[in-house]
């Protein structure tokens, strides 16, 4: 039986709220992606970053939080960051906000595959067995030999390996530079790109894009604050499998502010997601 310190208590609560937060970005994000370009979304979201970049600077009295020691290693992550996050909101263009997190809720699978593909790191028998079975949770939900698959329900699959790969990155990133500066670099990369593809498929404002933008930034932004206290106070392992909370808040925003209702094969295909993920990261960790 699992026993927490009162530190990873805290850690837990920041980490829950940390995927509460980005539930509501997600509301946001699926509302204004309909009006807006997914670079309008993207650059306002690399902007709230650089803020945070500078706080997080400021906070632990780093001035040089724009040198990084493998810059290499930076610009990857970045670039892996934009696309996945291009392809999630993608995803929520397209599907249902619970279709969508339940299948990407696979990322965390992904990185432990990864781990084991491209870091070399251990992977015993039972884990590539529930990394395997998590992957029918997947095959329920898309339902491939289906007549009525959507080949834009792969979308969220395919942001959920481009976030495994980005995870990986970052975890060699971390050997190399503190937070602050991660979180520069990807919001300078970000900005450069996206900027030029605004300009590119740019959509005009109105009154409700800038209240609409204020809120994709504050939610993006407090919750990435929100998960790096949390990992700071409780471990990954601990904090992980707060993952799945997202798909719980899914169904419940999704249904509340765009009347979807899950069907009975996603609720059972992102049950198998969850539990085979949480048995992964468990076994992992413990490993």
């Amino acid at each position: 039986m699992l026993k927490f310190k009162s530190t990873e208590t805290i850690g837990i609560f920041y980490g829950i709220t940390a995927y509460f937060s980005f539930s509501l970005l997600d509301v946001l994000q699926k509302t204004a992606v309909i009006n807006h370009s997914i670079f309008q979304l993207l650059l306002v979201k690399y902007f709230f970053i650089l803020f945070l970049s500078i706080f997080e600077s400021k906070r632990k009295k780093n001035p040089k939080f724009y040198h990084s020691k493998n810059i290499k290693l930076q610009l990857i992550r970045s670039i892996l960051s934009l696309i996945e996050s291009g392809c999630f909101v993608l995803a929520f263009k397209y599907l249902s906000l619970a279709d969508a997190h339940s299948v990407g809720a696979t990322a965390p699978i992904i990185i432990v595959a990864l781990s084991a593909i491209i870091l070399k790191e251990k992977v015993s028998v039972k884990t590539w067995a529930a990394i395997f079975i998590g992957f029918i949770g997947v095959l329920i939900i898309l339902r491939p030999a289906s007549s009525i698959f959507d080949p834009k329900s792969m979308i969220p699959l395919l942001a959920a390996f481009f976030l495994g790969s980005y995870q990986i990155i970052t975890k060699k990133v971390s050997e190399y530079d503190s937070s602050e500066v991660t979180l520069f670099f990807t919001s300078i990369v970000g900005i450069s790109i996206t900027s030029f593809l605004s300009f590119m498929f740019w959509r005009p404002l109105n009154l409700n894009s800038y209240f609409m933008f204020f809120g994709i930034g504050t939610f993006f932004s407090l919750a990435v604050y929100l998960q790096i206290i949390a990992l700071s106070k409780a471990r990954a392992s601990i904090i992980q499998p707060f993952h799945y909370t997202l798909i719980f808040w899914a169904i419940i925003f999704g249904y509340i502010f765009y009347n979807d209702i899950p069907d009975m094969f996603t609720i059972i295909g992102a049950l198998i997601i969850s539990l085979s993920g949480i048995y992964v990261i468990t076994q992992t960790n413990r490993n």
